[in-house]
């Protein structure tokens, strides 16, 4: 819980200080971080000292302490050594440091177990109230889960520059889930509209970009007012990450309340879309549309089914685009300038976006 370099440095820097030697062991006599040049405690002495009832001792002219954790439980034995009067204070004080420190790192190890498990599910109701009262968490608060993802194969700087962001705040809590991917719950002031999420969203894109990375991509779930629903935020970014990259490749941020009709075809059975896509196409893949027909079909979804805007961006006559529209009727048996035969093609090309895409990655 508690590294041994950081035990390392609070035992230089007491050193530093006061002029007294300072040494950290386990309960089984293994030094962990020391400032003596030539001295190793003699396991026996220790394992005396650990089950004696003493707190402190003098042994063979060193004193020893005994450093608990929170629940009472022996973790260290601190020793100290020193020509100066001083030598049994400084190691309390040294002693109290640690064992604050242990405190300290300990509540930050539980709650990040805390919060890991709370994302995944794996805690009762009552069991979830119950541990975030024992680590001062609130239950009410309004909170968002933002999920990070990174190409590099390291994502430790990420991890430095989301915490040194700005709107990061010491409630928030910051994690590494694996090597491409960070998560955050975010706490949220009633201010906090979701113009504003998605505004601190671009300004963390922009700060985590300035580092030269290739690609971020950043999704984020609802906003949730009770812990217990902090998870349902996690699994909202979690689609919206999957599914932005299946129908909103060109986006760097994506918010769950935009998936629309995405997420209710990202949670379709394959077998079910193979099926419909036979049935639209008559077995044939929209892959294999020309570029032409595919171009002509996005410019006419984008100006809303509109043939003299379409047209007109796409620098054709009216009529030209007529006949291509009649084209792909012949072919389909949809006619793209009748609303539900529009809807019904928007849908089969997103269906074969997603299985193409499921067939590439799984």
């Amino acid at each position: 819980m508690i590294s041994n370099q950081i035990l390392q440095n609070t035992v230089d820097g007491l050193k530093n200080i006061a002029r007294i030697d300072l040494c950290v062991i386990d309960t089984d006599g293994k030094t962990l971080a020391t400032t003596f040049q030539d001295f190793s405690a003699s396991k026996d002495d220790v394992v005396a000292f650990t089950q004696s009832p003493a707190d402190s001792q003098e042994i063979r002219g060193h004193q020893y302490f005994k450093i608990y954790d929170d629940d009472g439980q022996l973790s260290f034995v601190l020793i100290s050594f020193g020509t100066s009067d001083d030598v049994y204070m400084v190691g309390k004080i040294a002693a109290f440091q640690i064992q604050n420190l242990l405190v300290a790192y300990k509540e930050r190890f539980d709650k990040d177990n805390f919060i890991k498990n709370l994302l995944l599910d794996n805690l009762l109701l009552v069991d979830i109230f119950n541990r975030a009262k024992k680590l001062h968490i609130e239950t009410d608060e309004k909170r968002v889960v933002i999920i990070v993802e990174t190409d590099s194969d390291s994502n430790t700087s990420v991890l430095e520059g989301i915490r040194g962001f700005s709107a990061i705040h010491a409630r928030d809590f910051v994690t590494a889930v694996d090597e491409k991917n960070v998560i955050i719950v975010k706490d949220l002031t009633e201010d906090d509209s979701p113009e504003i999420i998605e505004e601190n969203c671009k300004k963390l894109l922009e700060v985590l970009k300035s580092d030269g990375r290739q690609r971020i991509r950043i999704s984020y779930g609802t906003t949730v007012n009770e812990i217990k629903d902090v998870s349902r935020s996690y699994k909202e970014a979690k689609m919206a990450l999957d599914v932005g990259k299946i129908f909103f490749e060109e986006r760097d941020i994506i918010a769950y309340s935009s998936l629309g009709i995405g997420r209710l075809i990202y949670q379709l059975p394959i077998p079910l879309c193979k099926m419909f896509i036979g049935e639209i196409f008559s077995g044939e893949s929209p892959d294999k549309f020309d570029e032409e027909t595919i171009t002509t079909i996005n410019k006419f979804f984008e100006n809303s089914l509109n043939v003299s805007e379409t047209s007109r961006q796409l620098y054709i006559h009216r009529n030209t685009l007529v006949y291509r529209l009649d084209k792909l009727q012949k072919v389909t048996g949809l006619d793209l300038r009748v609303f539900e035969d529009a809807i019904t093609f928007k849908i089969a090309l997103m269906v074969a976006r997603y299985m193409k895409y499921m067939e590439t990655n799984f």
